[in-house]
Formats: structure tokens, C-alpha cells, sequence
């Protein structure tokens, strides 16, 4: 170990490694929250839950709600834009695959990509509070205190608590992180390449249902058909997607599957009326 201003730093000591472990269930936390239900809330702050679990539960949320939605709407609004221009069938089939894959891969490397450029940046800064901390901490002991004086403590509570924090360096510099920067300190388990796979797998996933309808029927049900079975699971599709994403961000189910449906229908709305608009303006030329 080494000291500096009364603040003992292992040589080892590497805060993204040490694990997380909630005290409380934070599932029956969100509930008792949602249902106002104060004693499931004192049952949920006395049963330990796995961080791995809620790890699971939230870590890819964002991916998975956003590469969903965006395969959804980018590949309806194609379905949308060659049915208002009347189309054959099998057009859609070829500019929709054609739109998935290459609008998925895109969408997979840019999430990898900004994921990757987040973390780094954020380990950058880490690093650099710890070098701050190893070599001159009552300087930051310093800020912190001045900081939690703006949000109201007391001088004497202030430099009282930040004492007793900074005798514990990983401590210290995780709420350095968020006080200071705003920043989340990353966790070891965080992966920019599983990010952009789920993106990527997310977007095809959901981004084929439109399709769903032209691959089964294109040869014998006719365009208004198609369009119609199309237009009926992408919206089956968009609802449950809102109330996937309602479930694990404990938001309102009914509101995130409407907002969702909306997003969806105004964007397929807008495909289908300029593709009409365009095959009229040619066909009148």
C-alpha cells in the first residue's frame, strides 16, 4: 500500500474489477415503488438480489428498444414507400433485405463504435482521478467538500464525510466520477462488441417482421393483402416491443406502447405518402 495525505491506495487496486452487490431486490423495489406498496418495499430492501441478474435485465435494454424499433420502422417505411408507389411484390422483398442487413450492420458498428469511444474516455478520466488521488488527494478532498457545500451540507458535515471516503479510494474516486464529471464509473464485464451485436441482432429481428408477409405470400396474395398483413404485425410488433421496454425501465406499459405505435405509424405514414407522391409526379410527367 501506499499513503498520501492519510489515504491508503493498494498498488493492486483496480475499482472497475470489484463487483457491485446490491443490498436490496430491485425488481420488488420498482414495484413497490410503481404500486406505492410500502411494506413490499421494506421486503425488498431485506432480500439480496444478484447483480448478475439485474445486470441481464438492464444492460442492453437501450440496444435491444432502439435496434428493434429503428429495424421495425426503417423496414416498414420501405414495405410503406414501395406500396404507395404500387409496386411489384417482390420489390419489396429486394429492397427490404437489402435495407435490413445493410442498415443492421450499420447500426451494429455505430453502437460498437460510440460504446467503445464512451468507455474510453471514461476509463481515461478515471485514470486520471486516480493519479489525482494517488498524488495530491487533499486537493480533491478539497473540490468535494466545496461541492457538497453547494448542494447544502454544512462545511463541518462536508469535510466530515470526505474524509471518511477518501479512506477508501475505490469509494472515492467512483463518486468523484459521478459528483464531478457526471460520468459513470464502467464496470469490468462492459463490452462495446456485445453491444453492437445486440443492436445488430435486435435490428434484424424485429426488422424482418414486416417483411414476414411478402415471403409467405408474395406469389399468391395480392399487394393490398400483403400490405395489410404487414401493416397488422408491425404494429402487433411496435406494442409489444413498448411493452418490453416499459417492463425493464419500469415505465407506464400503456403510454411506451402507444408512444411506440405513434413513432411507427407516423414514419410508415410518411414513407407511403412519398412514394405515392413520387410514382404520380412520374407517371404525369
Amino acid at each position: 500500500r501506499r499513503v498520501h495525505g492519510g489515504c491508503n491506495i493498494p498498488e493492486f487496486m483496480d475499482p472497475r474489477l470489484i463487483p457491485r452487490v446490491p443490498s436490496r431486490d430491485l425488481s420488488l423495489a420498482k414495484r413497490a415503488h410503481q404500486e406505492g406498496d410500502i411494506e413490499l418495499s421494506r421486503v425488498a430492501h431485506e432480500v439480496q438480489s444478484s447483480p448478475e441478474a439485474h445486470k441481464r435485465g438492464g444492460s442492453y435494454v437501450k440496444s435491444i428498444v432502439f435496434g428493434g424499433l429503428d429495424g421495425i420502422i426503417t423496414t416498414f417505411a420501405v414495405v410503406a414507400g414501395v406500396a404507395g408507389a404500387d409496386l411489384d411484390s417482390s420489390v419489396v422483398l429486394v429492397l427490404g433485405f437489402a435495407n435490413l442487413f445493410a442498415d443492421g450492420l450499420s447500426m451494429g458498428l455505430g453502437d460498437f463504435l460510440s460504446e467503445r469511444a464512451e468507455i474510453e474516455f471514461v476509463k481515461s478520466e478515471m485514470k486520471r482521478e486516480e493519479w489525482e488521488v494517488e498524488n495530491y488527494v487533499d486537493g480533491e478532498k478539497k473540490e468535494m467538500i466545496e461541492l457538497y457545500t453547494q448542494k447544502g451540507m454544512t462545511e463541518e458535515d462536508a469535510t466530515s464525510v470526505i474524509n471518511t471516503m477518501a479512506k477508501y479510494p475505490r469509494i472515492f474516486v467512483d463518486t468523484m466520477m459521478v459528483e464531478e464529471l457526471g460520468l459513470m464509473p464502467p464496470d469490468a464485464d462492459d463490452s462495446p462488441a456485445k453491444q453492437g451485436a445486440v443492436t445488430f441482432c435486435s435490428f434484424v429481428f424485429f426488422g424482418v417482421v414486416p417483411l414476414l408477409a411478402y415471403i409467405f405470400g408474395y406469389k399468391t396474395a395480392s399487394k393490398g393483402t400483403l400490405f395489410t398483413v404487414s401493416i397488422i404485425l408491425s404494429a402487433f410488433t411496435l406494442v409489444a416491443l413498448g411493452i418490453v421496454k416499459a417492463h425493464l425501465t419500469s415505465q407506464s406499459k400503456m403510454s411506451t406502447a402507444f408512444y411506440m405505435f405513434v413513432n411507427g405509424g407516423l414514419a410508415a405514414a410518411a414513407s407511403y405518402f412519398v412514394g405515392w407522391g413520387i410514382e404520380n409526379a412520374i407517371n404525369s410527367a
